[in-house]
């Protein structure tokens, strides 16, 4: 580390980084990962009508990304811990940018779904290392800055998705436009990449490399001495058993969720819930045997990480359903274009970014009194636009009021991003940066798949019987039952860890 606070300099070369480049190369592929879930929502009517694709493959479109997602962030933050988050944050990139090309190219459903999941796999790999690089690279304050740029990322990516599409497919026409959703992903790649070999450390492979050459200078010594060859290879403990059986857990548990093959894939639920416990138990077993474990369940000793994590996966599974909801209701019912749809949620964009900044110069002061602060916006912004709902059916007023009350949404969930990403993160070993990012994340995935899926089939159900308004209030009852739960979470762990690293000492009575 360097004296100023920009700078870093790294063992094995005399080159000095700065963070400033790192964070920009590491927060504009979030964006685009968050951008290709939430864009694709306003992108699917077009794609149903130019390809030709039936219900079961929109289905896909819109979940095998997640699937896949969600099944590669834990493994590939392991990975990336041990063997190097540079690499593996360029690998993910250049996978992620060739599989949206492929998507944007597609001339069948079936190709589409393929590159779909080739995507998600790619924005796994690298969507960890970013978590895990600030978790190395940063520090105190610092770190919350660049967790609060991160959550303003997240945030401002989730809200803009629908509009960046609805623009794009108003400009372009039907099908040139979703495609353009996911071409243009494939040059801002390829950027990435090639600022990401220009601008990174690269410090755990610059270590790994000097220890790959003192060990072979060492051998080539002790064959000169001896007058024997003698090969030894490093030792890399990835723990492949750990990691087979949490993504295989992960996908059972996502699966029955994400799909409409009948009853009995819900089976897969209890598989899914069985396999979590024998993960659980090989980990354990495997540290006892003096091993790496894949994931270290030490992490979850921590309660700020354990706490923030059940917050974020709450939370994500009523949030991620808003806008979700928000669009059926728009163009199904209403009749609005896609564009109209998207603009709805530009002061929810808006209002995020700068709750999120200032959250994440807050969060280390008052973050926790901040998440559940924020919880009480989200919920704030649900119930008024269930009421909204409810005068447009009575009254007939705009739809484009809906702006206005997604606009306290947008307040919180700007704020707690950014201030629970610092907190639960904040007492991480570095070393375990890029796996505990991706249990965060994987919670999160789990949490959005599990929402949108338990979500929407309460809208279609009411909407079957009954009004679009009364579908969207019952969703939206849902949504909010949903981060009561995430409140509730939240208050619990203010109490048992306190207002945040950096809050005033309550004075002893």
């Amino acid at each position: 580390m360097s004296d100023d606070p920009n700078l870093i300099r790294v063992d094995g070369t005399d080159r000095v980084f700065r963070r400033s480049r790192i964070l920009v190369v590491l927060l504009i592929p979030i964006a685009m990962a968050l951008v290709a879930v939430s864009s694709i929502n306003v992108a699917l009517p077009t794609i149903s009508h130019t390809l030709g694709a039936t219900d079961s493959d929109l289905q896909w479109v819109l979940s095998g990304y997640a699937l896949t997602f969600g099944i590669t962030l834990v493994p590939a933050g392991r990975v990336g811990d041990v063997l190097g988050r540079g690499t593996f944050f360029v690998i993910g990139l250049l996978v992620f940018s060739l599989a949206s090309l492929a998507c944007g190219l597609a001339p069948t459903p079936e190709f589409l779904n393929i590159s779909r999941l080739a995507q998600g796999i790619g924005a796994g790999l690298y969507n960890p290392q970013t978590m895990g690089m600030i978790q190395q690279y940063w520090r105190g304050m610092e770190r919350a800055k660049a967790f609060g740029l991160f959550g303003t990322v997240v945030a401002v990516s989730v809200a803009v998705g629908p509009i960046l599409a609805g623009v794009i497919i108003d400009t372009f026409g039907p099908e040139a436009g979703w495609r353009t959703t996911f071409l243009i992903n494939f040059p801002l790649g390829l950027l990435g990449c090639i600022l990401a070999l220009c601008w990174f450390p690269f410090g755990k492979e610059r270590v790994r490399r000097a220890a790959r050459k003192t060990a072979k200078l060492a051998r080539q010594a002790r064959t000169a001495a001896d007058g024997a060859t003698a090969v030894v290879r490093e030792k890399v403990d990835l723990d492949p058993v750990g990691a087979t059986l949490l993504a295989v857990a992960v996908l059972c548990v996502m699966l029955p969720f994400m799909s409409d093959g009948g009853s009995l894939v819900w089976l897969l639920l209890a598989a899914g819930v069985g396999l979590l416990g024998l993960w659980i138990l090989w980990e354990r077993g495997y540290k006892a045997r003096g091993r790496a474990p894949m994931v270290d369940l030490s992490l979850f000793a921590f309660p700020s990480f354990s706490n923030g994590t059940a917050v974020a996966g709450t939370f994500f599974l009523g949030s991620t359903s808003i806008f979700v909801v928000v669009a059926l209701y728009l163009q199904n019912g209403l009749g609005a274009s896609a564009l109209e749809t998207g603009l709805i949620g530009l002061p929810n964009a808006i209002v995020s970014a700068f709750a999120a900044i200032w959250a994440g110069r807050r969060a280390l002061a008052r973050g926790r009194t901040i998440v559940a602060g924020a919880l009480g916006c989200v919920i704030l912004g649900v119930v008024l636009s269930v009421g909204v709902v409810l005068l447009i059916e009575a009254f007939g007023i705009s739809f484009w009021w809906l702006a206005l009350t997604l606009t306290f949404a947008g307040v919180g969930q700007g704020a707690l991003g950014s201030a629970n990403q610092t907190l639960a993160l904040e007492n991480v070993p570095t070393a375990y940066g890029g796996t505990a990012g991706g249990v965060k994340s994987t919670a999160e995935r789990i949490g959005t798949a599990v929402g949108n899926a338990m979500i929407t089939a309460v809208f279609f159900g009411v909407v079957g019987a009954g009004s679009w308004s009364t579908a969207f209030a019952a969703a939206f009852g849902a949504v909010a039952v949903c981060l009561l739960i995430s409140l509730m979470v939240a208050l619990r762990d203010r109490r048992v860890t306190g207002d945040g690293p950096g809050a005033p000492a309550v004075p002893a009575v």
